[in-house]
């Protein structure tokens, strides 16, 4: 369950700077938002690969998770493209980010990770722990 709790905890610094963007956006500097969206994704990629590298892995192996977990790959994918197209200049997609990036969470934190506490037993927690890549060092502020 400490993977949890690292995606969980991880999941707090992507939305602390998915503020940071927001302010950036709204003061239309561009420089200011390059690096917010810089260090938002040196957050976002690392723990998207790693949820989906472990967790995901042994979740879509159920037959019950396997589309949900394709569901929310696929909004990882969405997420990326969003957010580059914020660092092309194209900041009026920030608000819908915003709101697909808290939902995003929430269907984890709400439903997938309760539904893996459920569903795995030690040797598929095992199994996640071996899978998952370890946790990155932290953007610099």
């Amino acid at each position: 369950m400490t993977v949890v709790g690292r995606f969980m905890a991880e999941h707090v610094d992507i939305i602390n700077a998915c503020g940071d963007l927001r302010r950036a956006c709204a003061g239309a500097d561009a420089q200011v938002t390059s690096r917010a969206v810089g260090r938002l994704q040196h957050l976002l990629q690392p723990h998207t690969s790693a949820e989906e590298a472990g967790m995901f892995t042994v979740l879509a192996e159920d037959p019950e998770f396997t589309e949900h977990v394709r569901s929310l790959c696929a909004e990882h994918e969405t997420l990326d493209a969003m957010l580059a197209e914020i660092g092309q200049g194209r900041t009026a997609t920030m608000p819908a980010f915003e709101r697909a990036l808290r939902v995003h969470i929430d269907r984890e934190e709400n439903g997938l990770f309760p539904a893996a506490a459920i569903a795995f037993a030690g040797s598929e927690w095992d199994r996640v722990v071996a899978l998952t890549p370890p946790a990155t060092h932290p953007a610099p502020a």
